[in-house]
């Protein structure tokens, strides 16, 4: 008889990269684009792909020991970080996304850009 065992990740069970301040802006970032209630769904998917993403290429990055893919993926993310921005500055242009939440979502974006600014730099000698 098998025996099913329902074990929770502690926090000292988490990755070393999951306790840096940019893993854990970008992931509040994709949190808040998912739950932000972008008006245009055209908008809204662009916005949450984006965020995905620049999480996604973060955590793919991170710890990574070869230079050139953590340059390839801070590089990814900082892409889809601007994309981000241009979709979310155009849902609240347009009346699509409230002011706080739009906000909000720039003053996290521009803290992760310059932590990737960093990160960037870093790797680039």
């Amino acid at each position: 008889m098998a025996l099913t065992h329902i074990i929770a990740v502690e926090v000292e069970a988490r990755f070393p990269f999951q306790s840096l301040d940019v893993y854990i802006a970008a992931r509040e970032l994709a949190a808040l684009v998912h739950g932000a209630r972008v008006a245009d769904g055209e908008l809204r998917d662009q916005a949450t792909r984006a965020a995905k993403s620049v999480f996604l290429n973060l955590c793919e990055g991170l710890p990574s020991d070869s230079g050139p893919m953590r340059r390839k993926h801070f590089a990814l993310a900082n892409g889809s970080l601007h994309e981000l921005v241009g979709a979310l500055d155009l849902a609240s242009a347009i009346g699509a996304l409230a002011p706080e939440p739009a906000r909000r979502a720039q003053a996290l974006a521009l803290r992760v850009k310059r932590m990737l600014r960093a990160l960037l730099t870093a790797r680039a000698g």
